[in-house]
């Protein structure tokens, strides 16, 4: 069953985005968004109206566990969607070459299509990866960016001092 339509219809009306929908391993994530943000309430809500649009749908047999959250710092990219959010963004994956060894790849999201996304990676230059490809990907958050400079206070500052005398 396709659970994207209708999650992102009923999160709709909560003024949430659907990022991402996966069931794995036993649990359905439903991932969200939101203009500015997504907080504590907006989750909530939003695990209340899933988990009942589940109990009366039924869609998913057997057992399993909810998780909604948004995507975090550092979002998992899966789609061309996810990609195609990410121009100019820097990017990490895990592409897998057939008969060569798994190659990690760090760069800037230059293009995106319906099949590969273009990375301008720092060792590789511009490199073309089909999603097929692609074993894991995500966003990378970079900690510490660069300080801003502070404004002078009114106190000139001086490399070197003189005195006369």
């Amino acid at each position: 069953m396709d659970l994207e339509t209708p999650l992102r219809s009923l999160l709709s009306d909560l003024g949430l985005d659907l990022y991402d929908v996966e069931l794995a391993k036993g649990t359905l994530n439903v991932v969200v968004t939101k203009a500015g943000g997504v907080d504590l309430e907006s989750l909530t809500k939003a695990n209340r109206a899933v988990s009942e649009w589940l109990d009366v749908n039924d869609p998913i047999p057997g057992r399993f566990t909810l998780d909604v959250s948004s995507p975090g710092l550092e979002r998992k990219l899966r789609t061309p969607s996810h990609f195609q959010s990410t121009l100019g963004e820097v990017v990490t994956l895990r592409e897998i070459r057939e008969g060569q060894p798994t190659r990690r790849l760090e760069g800037t999201v230059t293009a995106v299509d319906e099949k590969s996304v273009t990375l301008e990676d720092a060792e590789q230059g511009s490199v073309v990866v089909e999603f097929v490809a692609i074993e894991r990907a995500r966003t990378v958050f970079k900690w510490g960016a660069e300080a801003k400079p502070t404004p002078s206070r009114g106190i000139p500052k001086s490399s070197s001092t003189s005195k006369k005398g």
